[in-house]
């Protein structure tokens, strides 16, 4: 269903700046200087990973913040492109990484629903049947005419997540969205996400939330400093996890 690699992912931090004229003639003649420059300003998010995912599967990430968990998933929904290495997909995606991503912060919730849908390949006719459907389950009726912008993120994240879910992905990537909003909400996501699992929807999914891994997940991809750590059943991998972070 999926398949990483031996992917890798680079950026640039910039993090030595000189952009006097006097400096820029001297890299311009230098050329040790300008590959030291590049060098230093070089970051590796993601280095050599891989893995694969079968079809049904939930898979779990953990890792502390900057591992590149969100960088990875990005990758594989196609996001961005890897530095080195390939990703092999099977199916169609529904990506819930960044809360709002193609949302119009000035329109109205209204708006957005048809918007986002838009985005993601539905039909103004589809969204016409489903639209009491989303705002169901969404649970913001009253705010339906109020600007996006003005919404909080637990807001904003019930809204991406009920459009995004309204019929069953083949491939679902979830980054932290099911621990935005409150309790209820919450719990509602998890038993959608039940539900898509149970209907064969493969997921990806990122939590700092253990118990959420340990009660979705079939296994689990550890990941620090861009490299993978581990790869195995949940309770084996949240274990080391776990026990990882309490000896720091």
């Amino acid at each position: 269903m999926i398949e990483v690699q031996n992917v890798s992912m680079r950026f640039n931090l910039g993090i030595e700046k000189n952009n006097s004229l006097k400096q820029m003639a001297v890299d311009l003649f230098n050329k040790k200087a300008r590959e030291k420059k590049k060098k230093n300003n070089e970051f590796w998010a993601l280095q050599d990973v891989s893995f694969k995912v079968e079809k049904g599967e939930v898979l779990g990430f953990v890792g502390s913040n900057g591992a590149g968990k969100s960088t990875l998933l990005k990758i594989v929904a196609g996001v961005m492109k890897p530095t080195k290495g390939k990703v092999l997909v099977g199916g169609n995606i529904c990506p819930m990484i960044e809360l709002g991503a193609g949302f119009d912060l000035d329109l109205n919730a209204r708006e957005n629903i048809y918007l986002n849908g838009a985005v993601m390949g539905y039909s103004k006719s589809f969204l016409d049947s489903k639209f009491q459907e989303i705002v169901d389950f969404s649970e913001l009726q009253d705010f339906l005419d109020v600007p996006v912008r003005n919404f909080s993120s637990g807001m904003v994240a019930r809204l991406a997540f009920s459009v995004a879910t309204i019929v069953d992905p083949e491939i679902l990537i979830v980054d932290e969205i099911l621990s935005v909003g409150d309790l209820n909400f919450q719990n509602k996501s998890e038993n959608k996400m039940r539900s898509l699992i149970s209907g064969g929807t493969t997921v990806l999914y990122v939590s700092h939330s253990i118990k959420s891994i340990e009660s979705l997940c079939d296994r689990v991809v550890w990941l620090e400093h861009g490299k993978v750590i581990m790869v195995g059943k949940t309770d084996d991998v949240c274990k080391a996890y776990y026990e990882s972070q309490m000896g720091k």
